[in-house]
């Protein structure tokens, strides 16, 4: 908006350098460009006001797809006036000379022209294509055919507008459309997630399976040491048991052989104990046989008295010693 100010019934404009200023008076165009400055009568002058910066217009719109499916498309066009003189005479640039301000609205003008053009090439272009081609190629496609429709429409120069950049933020369908499209994508995305937690817990379980198979494998080996190491220990045993036993026969044999020597020797000795005894018995007897009866009693009470034990004292009773006497007499008699 230019900067009018007063001074002494006169009226003073400075204008912006993005604004293209155009002075007319009395039909006649006294000031034309951009970033002017001058004095002015504000009941002569007519004054108009371009902008020729880079403009930027966001649009926002819906469309259907050949599915029948809504979609938000949301864009932004770049544009400028390039060329203010056309553009004022299309529209109405007019500002007050009063305050600068615009008397109309054509910007809005501008930008409804813009936003239906931009929309109409976008609903053809979305109408021939279904919700999940939109989705997936639908940015590009709508941002090309806009641009081209832009490019091609003639009341845009017509106008002295030139259209600078079209940008396609996004195509969004409906909520409830956007949540269920989601749903596959989040299912897969749950069935990967599924896998590869099914993966490495498969992978640990094998893992342990492999551990478990080292565990059993030292544990046969170990076992199968121990049965080596128990026949092992079975086999010194017997060893050390025949090795015993070998040496306990050679030990009873030689045992037995000198019991079988002593027994004979003893046999061999009783039996020339026996024979020098019996030969002696019978010297004995021999010697024996020529004494007579008396002598062999005497002998009989001397060998009796040797076997009998110590008398201290001896009581003869008178019936023992008279008969003692008796035959006593009754020998010397005969």
């Amino acid at each position: 908006m230019a900067d009018i100010s007063r001074r002494l019934g006169r009226r003073h404009l400075r204008a912006a350098p993005t604004a293209h200023i155009r002075h007319h008076r009395g039909g006649q165009l006294l000031h034309d460009g951009p970033g002017l400055s001058f004095w002015f009568r504000a009941l002569t002058a007519a004054l108009s006001e371009v902008p020729v910066d880079d403009r930027e217009l966001a649009m926002t719109f819906h469309a259907r797809t050949s599915d029948f499916q809504d979609v938000a498309v949301q864009a932004t066009v770049t544009y400028r006036v390039s060329d203010p003189a056309l553009a004022s005479a299309r529209l109405d640039f007019s500002v007050d000379p009063d305050t600068g301000v615009w008397r109309g609205a054509p910007l809005e003008q501008l930008g409804t022209l813009l936003t239906e053009t931009a929309q109409q090439h976008a609903l053809d272009v979305l109408a021939r294509t279904t919700l999940a081609s939109a989705l997936v190629d639908g940015v590009a496609a709508v941002r090309e055919r806009v641009a081209a429709g832009l490019a091609a429409e003639p009341r845009l120069p017509a106008t002295g507008i030139e259209v600078v950049a079209v940008r396609v933020v996004a195509l969004r369908p409906e909520p409830e459309v956007e949540r269920a499209l989601r749903t596959p994508a989040r299912e897969q995305i749950q069935q990967e997630a599924d896998r590869a937690t099914y993966e490495r817990r498969a992978v640990a379980v094998e893992r342990e399976r492999a551990i478990a198979e080292n565990e059993l494998a030292s544990q046969i080996e170990l076992a199968r040491r121990e049965e080596q190491l128990v026949e092992q220990r079975g086999t010194n045993t017997r060893r050390e048991a025949e090795e015993h036993a070998a040496a306990d026969a050679v030990r009873a044999e030689a045992e037995a052989a000198r019991t079988v020597r002593l027994a004979r020797a003893e046999a061999e000795a009783a039996r020339e104990v026996g024979q020098a005894r019996a030969q002696a018995q019978a010297a004995w007897l021999r010697v024996h046989a020529d004494v007579d009866v008396a002598t062999l009693h005497a002998l009989t009470g001397a060998r009796l008295a040797e076997n009998l034990p110590s008398i201290e004292s001896v009581t003869v009773s008178p019936d023992v010693l008279t008969g003692l006497l008796a035959k006593l007499g009754a020998r010397d008699r005969t």
